[in-house]
């Protein structure tokens, strides 16, 4: 959208004080008042802003499975033949099961929306002539907006004011480099990459600062436009992919045996409607058409325990991803370090304390007003207890921190030099030495020759070999003018260095050695020296010999990278766009990735991971590239976090397992049985029902125990063991099936109602007991299901043997009540199909080995 047209043409197109006057705003901002009748009349700053339609879409999505469609036609059909019991029962049981699904996936929605909020973007807005952070769907047309490096944008808007500003819009346009804002007034037909006046939704600040004012907000944005195309891109996950091959997989043995029931029941010269509807029922039968409400169940029930352990899940399905990661990709600040960086000392270019460099050092961390970082706020306490101040200096300009430059410069003026800017500039070693010509040593400036910066190369490395990080300053006198740019940082004199002091966390060797005995390595990434990295690397447990710099990583081929990445521990002098490339080579070499970052420059390599981690303190862009956010910066946290995503995913697979082995070997059973009895082994309704009971008691499976084993290792999905595993265990269902029939037909002469009634209790009892047998790959009897599972198990197989007698719904499902001499056998088949499956299982699983 292009926003208000008064001024005519787009936004970016008119002058300032037009769009302003008909914005009804100033540079001062809005007040709270205003601001809030404005959020009334234009509604929350959100692109999806419907939850009511999201309730409807949730609760149609439970109808949209072509089974259950074609089930519904069946039960119009039936009605049309005037069989209302069957529609009845069909309509019930197909209502029955959406609504179920509905019930928890809507309970499931509702806790991670919760989650989600807690992850909330904030905007920092002038509101009542003051600075103050809103949530970022408050935001309002008129809204006056103070951006920073790291900041999510949040809504359209002209820009005010700016300084060095470069903002990332490849969100929107697909351009890889940022793009220079300034105020400006454009033509109406530039094209986005041109519009450097305006900043829009969905973009990110990279570096510098703005001022802007908010033209459009939600839907009516240039994001709201292109919303649907952005989330058509979101990558699949490893669980989306399995989920979808396993659908997959069932649809090609529905088909078949669909076909091969509809063709032998025309053979047998069976009624058409009774035939085709028993083999929908069939393939109904096969498919576990509660997989989306017990997947959401699962998740959400994983992300719930995941966010009491510290870590939030911003996308459900990053879960499997987190349990299935090998590789860790980590920086080291904060989280293999303490995160308290301190102010060890300022030195002059000898080496000895000096309180001038901590003077120039301290002005420059506190005019800037670029990136927070700690390296600032340790220099800016740091200056508080030496009691400096700024004495009536004031800030003239500032050349924002970039991770190009690497450094920031501040220009000063000061009353005692009348006439006169002072350049204070600080930042990486390499690249602030690059920048000087001179240095100060005593009272004396020397030239900055070959010799001296060998000198200084080694003073340096041989102070991050002690585990200090080292920043240079510079500083130089110039005529005062008015326009100060970054082709002035030249001809600087080095006056010393600042030495920082960020200690190993006490955690940080347990916490990896934890992660390594769940089969997950951690790699270190970071743009801090070699020898710095190799100190806390040695601390922390890593190999520091196992390293690869930002130089040689750059003269690697794609190919070499991939070979050496999986074998290096630590990733040094790396330049932000390099992390990027590391994490895709280890992708390349058959890893899943972790990404833990909190920069603004981690946010490629978030995005390319196949999880993504963050925290919560992290600047807007990171966190919104992420997965899974941490509470608490901590790796012994995110280990919880990987142990939680494999419980649940292993939860999962359970579900999808067993229930599609035991409706497999069902299934199978009827299709045999199918040409040999005079009668349909089972009516439609009943098995629907036998499908609708069996399930009931998954929807606990989220709660349910896991063993140590998959717990230890990464877990991914596997078609194949899937299949392998539904057919081995689907054969030994279907070989106790068979024998159920003999009993019913040979020794008991079991008529149509006798044989359905028996074989829906047996199946619906094997079904349930199975999944007490095959929840873990161990003994059975040496691991005891949740309480909530084994509760729901045993009580639906209460009502399954209680139905056959109750007159009410056995008239309705024309179920009989069995003889004694009948459930006794047929409860010793039960418990024999029990100890035939526990062996099958051993046998199984050693063959697996």
């Amino acid at each position: 959208m292009h926003g208000p047209a008064e001024g005519g043409g787009p936004f970016w197109s008119v002058d300032t004080d037009v769009l302003l006057a008909s914005l009804d705003a100033t540079p001062a901002g809005l007040d709270a008042a205003e601001a809030g009748r404005r959020l009334a009349s234009h509604g929350p700053n959100r692109v999806d802003d419907a939850p009511a339609l999201g309730t409807l879409r949730l609760l149609a999505r439970q109808f949209d499975s072509p089974l259950v469609l074609i089930l519904l036609v069946g039960a119009v059909v039936s009605a049309g033949l005037r069989e209302w019991v069957d529609a009845a029962i069909i309509v019930a049981i197909v209502a029955g099961s959406a609504l179920l699904g509905f019930v928890q996936e809507r309970r499931a929605s509702v806790a991670v929306d919760a989650l989600r909020r807690r992850l909330a973007p904030t905007a920092r807005v002038l509101r009542d002539g003051r600075p103050q952070r809103v949530p970022a769907d408050t935001l309002v047309p008129g809204d006056v907006v103070v951006l920073a490096a790291g900041d999510l944008i949040a809504a359209d808007a002209r820009v005010l004011d700016a300084l060095d500003c470069l903002v990332e819009e490849a969100s929107l346009t697909g351009e890889s480099f940022p793009v220079d804002k300034r105020p400006a007034r454009v033509a109406a037909d530039a094209p986005p990459a041109a519009r450097t006046g305006a900043v829009f939704a969905g973009t990110s600040v990279r570096s510098g600062t703005a001022t802007v004012v908010v033209v459009a907000t939600g839907r009516d944005t240039a994001f709201g436009a292109v919303a649907a195309r952005l989330a058509a891109r979101m990558p699949e996950t490893g669980f989306e992919r399995g989920v979808r091959d396993f659908g997959s997989l069932l649809l090609r043995v529905m088909v078949l045996m669909t076909l091969f029931v509809v063709v032998v029941s025309a053979a047998l010269g069976r009624p058409t409607i009774e035939s085709l509807l028993f083999a929908i029922a069939l393939a109904v039968g096969l498919s576990p058409e509660l997989l989306p409400a017990i997947v959401s169940v699962t998740l959400a029930h994983g992300a719930r325990g995941m966010a009491e352990r510290g870590t939030i899940v911003r996308r459900l399905q990053a879960i499997e991803n987190l349990g299935g990661m090998d590789v860790l990709c980590t920086d080291k600040t904060g989280t293999l370090t303490e995160g308290t960086i301190a102010l060890e000392r300022a030195v002059d270019v000898d080496g000895a304390p000096s309180d001038a460099v901590l003077r120039d050092a301290w002005t420059n961390a506190s005019l800037e007003a670029g990136i927070e970082n700690p390296l600032d706020a340790a220099l800016v306490a740091a200056g508080t207890a030496a009691r400096l101040d700024l004495a009536g200096r004031t800030k003239v300009a500032e050349m924002p921190y970039d991770f190009v430059r690497r450094r920031l410069t501040v220009v000063v003026a000061d009353p005692a030099t009348p006439g006169r800017h002072r350049l204070v500039s600080k930042g990486a070693v390499t690249q602030l030495l690059g920048t000087c010509d001179r240095a100060r040593i005593g009272d004396a400036e020397v030239p900055l020759d070959e010799a001296l910066r060998a000198r200084l190369d080694a003073w340096c490395a041989a102070r991050g070999a002690d585990g200090l990080r080292v920043l240079a300053v510079a500083t130089d006198e110039r005529d005062a003018r008015e326009a100060w740019t970054h082709e002035d940082e030249t001809r600087l004199v080095l006056v010393g260095f600042l030495l920082f002091r960020d200690p190993p966390r006490p955690d940080a060797a347990d916490a990896i050695a934890s992660l390594a005995r769940l089969g997950v390595r951690t790699a270190m990434i970071t743009g801090d020296s070699r020898w710095v990295a190799a100190h806390l690397a040695r601390a922390v447990g890593l190999d520091a010999e196992a390293r690869l710099t930002g130089a040689e990583l750059s003269a690697m081929t794609d190919d070499a990278l991939c070979h050496r990445a999986p074998r290096t521990a630590v990733f040094c002098e790396i330049d932000p766009q390099q992390k990027e490339r590391i994490v895709r080579a280890l992708q390349r070499a058959g890893h899943v990735v972790g990404y833990l970052g909190d920069g603004i420059n981690d946010a490629p390599a978030l995005h390319a991971a196949d999880v993504g981690v963050s925290v919560d303190s992290a600047v807007d862009v990171a966190r919104a590239s992420a997965d899974v956010v941490l509470t608490t910066r901590s790796l012994d946290v995110l280990r919880d976090g990987v142990v939680e995503g494999r419980r649940t995913f292993a939860n999962t697979m359970k579900y999808i397992a067993i229930t599609t082995s035991a409706n497999f070997g069902n299934m199978l059973s009827m299709a045999i049985a199918t040409p040999l009895l005079p009668f349909l082994p089972l009516a439609a309704t009943q098995i629907l029902l036998n499908n609708f009971l069996s399930d009931l008691p998954s929807m606990a499976i989220a709660t349910d125990r896991v063993d140590d084993a998959k717990l230890a290792r990464p877990q991914r999905w596997d078609v194949t063991e899937v299949r392998r595993f539904m057919i081995a265990f689907g054969l030994v269902s279907t070989a106790f099936d068979l024998a159920v029939f003999v009993v019913l037909r040979r020794v008991f002469d079991a008529d149509a109602p006798l044989f359905q009634t028996g074989w829906f209790v047996a199946s619906v009892l094997t079904e349930l007991a199975v999944v007490m047998v095959l929840r873990t790959e161990g003994p059975a009897w040496r691991s005891s299901p949740s309480p909530l599972l084994a509760g729901a198990t045993a009580a639906v197989m209460a009502v399954s043997l209680a139905l056959p007698w109750w007159p009410p719904v056995a008239a309705v499902f024309g179920f009989v009540p069995l003889p004694p001499a009948l459930a006794a056998v047929l409860a010793a088949l039960v418990l024999g199909y029990v100890a035939a499956t526990e062996l099958a299982k051993r046998r199984f699983y050693r063959a697996r080995q």
